[in-house]
């Protein structure tokens, strides 16, 4: 395994690049599974954990699947798919995997995936997506921690509870190809479930009203192969904003798309920085002296949840208090207890982390819980004064291509070593 060393208090300065979406191309992976013949093309994929993961799952179903690194693209045919089971050993990698049911119970009729971590559906946010297929005349049920569907999709309403991005692209992917209409109510809002939409509806779907709480989707009778970029990374534009908030300088970050980044850009304005937007470009400029503010995490278009760790990291050495509130996940300040190792003062009641600023952190080893706390962990260690380091970052890459290369070229000084 390997570490990151970080000598922090550098300020970053310059101009980087944000690559596409993993949150959009994992399932745009598992829809390219619908097509009955021919190659679907997915370009500017990023070299991600995740993505390898989820190919692995996909030529495990039966398709033909080619990834040219270099050129970051990815080339899938599917006209082999004959497995219906998606196995526990690469599911509980990667809990997005579980986006191929859809595609399975469009394809074949019939699915056999394993519950992500082998939980039992009662505990599982999974369960949004069993009630939406349930709901839509699939027949589910569970056995030896496997979902077991069979049937095919029939229109009809579903309904969450509350609104899951993966829940909806899941039954989009599923409905795509079927008799009638299928309306999705309370659906997740996030400009990723547009993607996904705009792909499907590319290869030939009929879907309307992806990024309103209602998706109507006009069951067809197949789709077709095609090529597609998926959108740029939001998650990943935000986390570098928080980087360049705490470390100081001027860093414009590249494909960051500021309509879909509205409460981050408040939030940081908020703590005192200067931002531009630019078209397809914001750029932030920052003395690192930030103010205290408060956050309450909430689903698109809501201050989001996979920045929260990148905002208590800043939040650390912010003047005065701040207080974060997450309503979207249990248990989501894992990284609260290595950030105190880097000097942060942070109590937690309940869903609430209450962060008073402290004057400078300090470097120290902290090690990563998963892809969001490691990227805040990252944000405190190029704050901190001294030597960091960042232990089990192989959480990190699942969700960010070549971090320490790319933090490099804009004046950070960090090194990945074996531990």
């Amino acid at each position: 395994m390997d570490k990151y060393v970080i000598e922090g208090g550098k300020p970053l300065k310059g101009r980087i690049q944000t690559m596409r979406s993993k949150n959009a191309t994992l399932p745009i992976l598992a829809a390219a599974l619908l097509p009955k013949s021919g190659t679907t093309t997915i370009n500017h994929v990023p070299e991600l954990r995740d993505i390898d993961i989820m190919l692995r799952v996909l030529r495990e179903l039966g398709a033909e699947v080619s990834w040219d690194r270099a050129a970051k693209s990815v080339k899938i045919n599917a006209a082999n798919l004959n497995k219906e089971e998606a196995p526990y050993d690469l599911v509980s990698k990667m809990r997005a995997s579980f986006l191929v049911l859809g595609s399975l119970i469009s394809r074949l009729g019939r699915a056999r995936v394993s519950l992500p971590g082998g939980c039992s559906l009662g505990q599982r946010p999974v369960n949004l997506h069993l009630k939406g297929f349930a709901q839509l005349g699939v027949t589910i049920s569970e056995e030896s921690g496997y979902v077991i569907a069979s049937g095919s999709v029939k229109g009809g309403e579903v309904y969450f509870d509350r609104p899951s991005h993966t829940g909806t692209e899941n039954i989009m992917i599923g409905a795509a190809i079927s008799k009638g209409v299928t309306r999705i109510i309370n659906a997740a809002c996030d400009p990723e479930v547009i993607d996904v939409a705009n792909f499907l509806n590319k290869m030939g779907a009929d879907i309307q009203g992806a990024g309103t709480t209602v998706i109507t989707i006009q069951g067809v009778d197949s789709l077709q192969p095609t090529t597609y970029e998926p959108m740029a990374d939001r998650l990943e534009s935000g986390t570098f904003l928080c980087m360049a908030a705490g470390t100081g300088g001027e860093l414009t970050v590249d494909d960051a798309i500021a309509d879909d980044l509205e409460l981050v850009l408040l939030k940081l304005r908020e703590m005192g920085c200067e931002l531009d937007v630019n078209g397809r470009a914001v750029t932030i400029r920052s003395d690192g002296r930030l103010r205290a503010t408060d956050f309450v995490t909430f689903p698109y278009p809501g201050f989001p949840t996979d920045l929260q760790a990148c905002f208590v990291a800043l939040s650390a050495q912010a003047q005065g208090i701040s207080h974060m509130r997450e309503t979207v996940f249990d248990d989501r300040f894992s990284h609260c207890m290595e950030l105190m190792r880097l000097g942060a003062k942070i109590t937690i009641h309940g869903d609430v982390a209450t962060i008073e600023g402290v004057q400078r952190l300090n470097g120290a080893t902290v090690m990563a819980s998963d892809i969001r706390a490691g990227a805040g962990l990252v944000t405190a260690c190029l704050i901190a004064e001294g030597t960091s380091e960042v232990r089990r970052i192989y959480h990190i890459e699942r969700g960010y291509d070549a971090l320490d290369d790319r933090l490099r070229s804009v004046g950070a000084v960090i090194q990945k070593v074996p531990e």
